[in-house]
């Protein structure tokens, strides 16, 4: 099951990352370039960085300058987040090539990696609010509502695994097809955003 193997890796990306917790930390992939895995544990990397520099911007007492350019680096990781996810997408393209849509084959609204992305970013919820309902120093009431947020949470993971495998089938059998589109960033690139090319001139 490709969603029950994604998991398992974004869950070892999140353990590896939490040894250090550090946002400065270099990433040690631990599987090949040419596997399957070794996508799936830089995307979550890249999530879980990500994750602990939108915390880290919101401490009320953050230096703005050092806020700026924490800024910066959100948004290149926002960048790299969607270059991750297309070449995701790109890995089902080419492993799903050979199938031939049926008649009235139909499209789903995402495409499977940008549902993976939902399942990596759900196993970070999961992680932290799992810390969060067994912290020690925290109120049994504050554990209390973030446990009925997990079960909730682990609820949702069951549901879009399921979800997952559900569309994988659907593709590979010809009930649905893949397309997929660009998502054509403007905010980064100094043609597409005027403040950039304004500022060219």
């Amino acid at each position: 099951m490709f969603s029950k193997l994604a998991y398992s890796v974004f869950e070892q990306s999140i353990k590896d990352y939490h040894q250090f917790d550090s946002v400065d930390q270099p990433i040690n992939n631990p599987f090949p370039k040419d596997k399957f895995e070794h996508l799936l544990y830089l995307k979550n990397w890249i999530d879980t960085v990500q994750w602990h520099y939108e915390d880290i911007i919101r401490d009320p007492q953050i230096d703005p300058v050092a806020a700026l350019t924490l800024k910066r680096k959100i948004d290149a990781s926002n960048q790299e987040r969607t270059d991750m996810v297309e070449y995701i997408d790109s890995y089902f393209l080419q492993k799903y090539s050979h199938v031939k849509a049926k008649d009235g084959a139909k499209i789903n609204s995402e495409s499977p990696a940008w549902a993976f992305d939902r399942l990596s970013i759900l196993a970070l919820k999961i992680y932290h609010m799992n810390e969060e309902a067994t912290r020690a120093e925290a109120t049994q009431e504050h554990r209390d509502k973030c446990q009925e947020k997990l079960n909730i949470l682990l609820e949702q993971r069951t549901d879009l695994s399921t979800a997952i495998e559900e569309l994988l089938t659907d593709i590979e059998t010809g009930e649905k097809f893949m397309k997929v589109y660009k998502q054509m960033k403007m905010y980064n690139d100094d043609e597409l955003n005027p403040v950039l090319y304004q500022n060219k001139k």
